[in-house]
């Protein structure tokens, strides 16, 4: 019978010159329903802001749930492993469902331990090629909110110019429990890296939910005791490693401003002229350049050489509130780190192309069919 794969043609063959095959697409799902106990404690820890738990919980327990059911289908199927594992969490009639969906791939040795992993198979390809063996696709989350307290006076300090610290201390706090929690995650699996680390906050029930998915690997050349975590794409992480660099920390940092209630006056009266808000400009740059000092105090912190691929996000939040977010990964020389290949093949850099385009109407496959009586 036919086989029914999620893999593109490049993953194909990416995964050929690694001695797989593709398998069948697998899929597992979990519908969830908090509870009436859990939104009520979920409700009173909103107040007090931070992490609310119950929802944290409610939500890692979904996800755990629907990836095991997953991981079980292709281990019924004598796959080697799940390539290209993404996750979802759908919301429908009051309750949310968890969804992971991956593409199983087969040793033509038969050989190895089985593993799952986050990222597509033309990164699984490039993180293999640079040493690093997979283990399992992992996930850290968080379930937070500001709460009222930190609402209350965060709103008093909107009154002045400059950085609201209880709102950065909450985004930067989340943040990074996050990422303790997938590197926990990887460690208990035996591995010493999380490598490809996605991000996304998404909001839910009332709250937000920051997660984090990586895969979980290991480096003979890495430390055994000591979990490594980087955001670095496939193609990033092996040009790295060709250099002799690998991967020490994902680095987060986080700045909430305020323009102001004087500022805010002064900007609004400028906008109705042509040029500079200098207002907007110096506050812009004084959210940046902190973001970013902080980022590079951590980084000297832990003894790294570079931070690579450095990227920044300003997001408005609202009521004369501004985040700047700066995400990158802290890299040191290794000792006979390298590639396996000296050239990357094209198939592993290559993106596919979508041939399904969504339309009002749902879908609009080609317009040639259309011109046909024309």
């Amino acid at each position: 019978m036919a086989r029914v794969t999620g893999l593109s043609g490049n993953e194909i063959y990416c995964m050929a010159l690694k001695g797989y095959t593709a398998g069948e697409l697998v899929v597992g799902n979990s519908v969830n329903s908090m509870g009436f106990l859990g939104s009520i404690g979920a409700g009173l820890n909103n107040i007090l802001g931070g992490e609310i738990p119950q929802v944290t919980q409610a939500i890692q327990d979904g996800r755990m749930h629907a990836f095991a059911r997953m991981a079980k289908e292709a281990q019924n199927h004598g796959a080697s492993g799940v390539a290209g594992v993404s996750g979802d969490l759908r919301a429908f009639s009051g309750n949310t469902e968890f969804l992971f969906v991956g593409s199983c791939v087969f040793s033509k040795t038969g050989s190895g331990s089985f593993f799952t992993t986050a990222g597509n198979a033309q990164e699984l390809y490039c993180h293999m090629d640079a040493g690093y063996t997979p283990i399992q696709h992992v996930f850290g989350n968080i379930a937070y909110s500001m709460g009222v307290g930190g609402g209350f006076i965060g709103a008093l300090k909107q009154l002045g110019r400059g950085e609201i610290s209880e709102y950065s201390d909450v985004f930067n706090k989340t943040r990074h429990k996050a990422l303790d929690r997938i590197t926990a995650a990887a460690r208990a699996d035996g591995a010493n890296a999380v490598l490809g680390i996605r991000t996304t906050i998404l909001p839910w029930m009332g709250t937000h939910e920051m997660v984090m998915t990586g895969t979980a690997a290991s480096h003979p050349g890495l430390p055994s005791d000591h979990v490594v975590t980087s955001d670095l794409t496939g193609e990033e992480l092996w040009s790295m490693a060709s250099l002799g660099y690998a991967p020490m920390k994902l680095l987060m940092s986080t700045s909430i401003y305020s323009l102001g209630l004087v500022g805010g006056i002064f900007s609004a009266l400028k906008s109705f002229a042509k040029g500079e808000i200098s207002e907007l400009t110096s506050l812009v740059h004084d959210a940046r350049e902190h973001a970013l000092d902080r980022l590079k105090a951590e980084a000297d912190s832990i003894g790294a050489e570079e931070v690579v691929g450095v990227k920044t996000y300003i997001i408005e939040i609202g009521q004369g509130l501004i985040e700047f977010m700066a995400i990158g990964t802290a890299v040191q020389k290794v000792s006979g780190m390298g590639t396996h290949t000296q050239m990357m093949p094209a198939q592993a850099i290559v993106h596919d192309k979508d041939t399904w385009m969504d339309s009002d109407m749902g879908m609009s496959l080609m317009r040639s069919a259309d011109n046909q009586g024309a």
